[in-house]
């Protein structure tokens, strides 16, 4: 198995924090994002890792080097970050991810349980969801049927039919991988759609009604998680540690 994490973003809303620092390397309860991110997979068993960089990659590749020496990892960049979105980043995986895979973005700050709930959940297919509170307009929504299954994922869900908030982390099969990136080839390739969001494309595959192609939501409320987007978000997570 292959931890995928997209690194490629600007963050401009966390700027002047991020002028001269990608977001996943800022320092947070004295290690950077993305190192507590590393860790957290490499506790779980997982030593070989796929990241997708963009602003200021080089720095995102050095800090990797320097502080992981045993694990395997390859670095793709995204040159065109500015003009296009997360499926894009995620598209540029399709040939170095092989077989199953735990996808990640790169700006989560959360407990490496979430991991080991995701691992160890017994489904092919599974995405970390929130429910501890209700999700706002902007965060990335998901809807459950009984027996805990994804049937809808997006932003554009109402509130009220809303079952909470994907963090941003997913367990996917080889079978999901394939399906997966098929559509964004269509998308990417054919259709030049290269600014979405990949949870649009996780819903294409969900549409096929297949057993294989099901999602089933984890519910990790118990655990630490937050996504960092803002100064005041940061200025959160500092406080999760500073508080401990």
């Amino acid at each position: 198995m292959q931890a995928v994490i997209l690194a490629a973003g600007a963050a401009r809303r966390l700027r002047p924090l991020t002028d001269k620092t990608p977001k996943c390397l800022l320092n947070v309860g004295g290690k950077s994002l993305l190192q507590r991110t590393i860790d957290n997979i490499t506790s779980n068993g997982i030593t070989e890792f796929v990241f997708v960089t963009g602003y200021l990659n080089k720095m995102i590749e050095e800090h990797v080097r320097e502080n992981n020496r045993d694990i395997s990892c390859e670095f793709l960049h995204n040159a065109d970050f500015e003009n296009n979105n997360n499926s894009y980043s995620l598209w540029m995986t399709r040939n170095t991810a092989k077989g199953s895979i735990l996808l990640l973005d790169s700006d989560i700050l959360f407990d490496k349980g979430i991991i080991t709930e995701l691992l160890e959940c017994g489904k092919d297919n599974a995405l970390a969801v929130n429910s501890s509170h209700e999700p706002d307009e902007e965060q990335m929504k998901v809807v459950v049927d009984s027996e805990g299954v994804v049937t809808q994922i997006g932003k554009h869900i109402p509130l009220s039919s809303s079952a909470g908030e994907s963090i941003g982390i997913e367990l996917f099969s080889p079978y999901f991988v394939k399906e997966l990136y098929a559509i964004l080839n269509r998308k990417i390739i054919l259709e030049n759609n290269v600014n979405e969001f990949y949870e649009t494309s996780f819903q294409e595959v969900i549409d096929k009604g297949e057993e294989n192609s099901q999602i089933h939501a984890v519910d990790v409320s118990d655990y630490m998680c937050m996504e960092i987007d803002t100064a005041e978000d940061f200025a959160r997570a500092q406080d999760i540690f500073n508080n401990k």
